[in-house]
């Protein structure tokens, strides 16, 4: 009982906060939720063999929030993601983004969704060398039908300037440093002005000094532009920049913690990771 009133509370408080946003901003707040995941289960495979990924997910994260997702080896942060953003069908449950149920979608309308209201940004950057920093960037736009407009150029310099890459955009990657490539990977995950920004692991391949300026860049995002940011990560100093932390174990959501601390995040991993791990289950 006492872990439903708190989920409700950080759900309440998250969603307080990104009213406050769109009110100081002078927009009007949709209170419909960025994330809605009711009963998701997602199982691989039959019988004893069977791979219980995700074993029952109610959740609802409220525009304008980051929140970042944890756990132990085998717990289900990946597929959770996978389910989240489209990239996996859950066995059971229904997935909601931004008020769009997307359970039962075919792959047409799921491509659709994922290039004009979504966006990603992965540890490998996932640029393609070919192009310029400021095609990479429109990239979503022109895979979503757009063509290279005056208006969205103007928005592709925005976001590059925001990200501290202010005049790059005739460049390629390759002549930029990895920590530049991931600050136009979310360029390109904020382009088209998505429901949710899914990010996994996007700290893993840079040092620490350039980790924290794209886990800013990243904050900045959700305070500034009122992005709402869903981030699977293994660091609890990644963790730290997020309103709020989920905690994911054998497939559940075992705990989560309003904003907390680096060194409260870590022990509070140390005690899911040092508690039974149930077999059959999957990261």
């Amino acid at each position: 009982m006492g872990f439903r009133r708190t989920k409700r509370q950080a759900e309440h408080r998250a969603g307080h906060q990104a009213g406050q946003w769109a009110e100081q901003a002078g927009l009007s707040y949709d209170s419909t939720p960025a994330v809605e995941l009711r009963g998701v289960r997602r199982q691989y495979g039959r019988g004893s063999t069977a791979v219980h990924a995700l074993r029952g997910i109610d959740l609802s994260l409220p525009r304008g929030t980051f929140t970042a997702v944890m756990g132990p080896s085998g717990s289900g942060k990946s597929t959770f993601l996978q389910c989240a953003a489209g990239l996996d069908v859950p066995t059971e449950g229904s997935v909601r983004l931004g008020g769009t149920e997307i359970t039962g979608m075919n792959e047409n309308e799921l491509t659709e969704l994922r290039r004009s209201r979504l966006g990603f940004v992965f540890q490998a950057f996932n640029l393609l060398p070919s192009l310029t920093v400021e095609q990479n960037v429109l990239l979503p736009m022109r895979l979503a039908g757009g063509r290279a407009s005056a208006q969205g150029q103007d928005r592709a310099a925005d976001l590059l300037a925001r990200v501290g890459l202010a005049g790059k955009g005739g460049r390629r990657p390759a002549e930029l440093s990895g920590g530049q490539q991931q600050r136009v990977a979310i360029a390109r995950a904020l382009v088209t002005r998505p429901d949710v920004v899914f990010a996994d692991e996007p700290t893993g391949a840079l040092d620490t000094t350039t980790a924290a300026e794209v886990l800013g860049l990243l904050r900045s995002a959700v305070d500034s532009l009122g992005a709402t940011v869903v981030m699977v990560t293994h660091d609890p100093g990644a963790a730290a920049h997020a309103d709020q932390v989920l905690f994911l174990a054998d497939g559940l959501i075992a705990d989560r913690l309003p904003r907390g601390s680096t060194a409260t995040i870590a022990a509070r991993m140390t005690t899911l990771t040092a508690g039974p791990v149930l077999a059959g289950t999957a990261a």
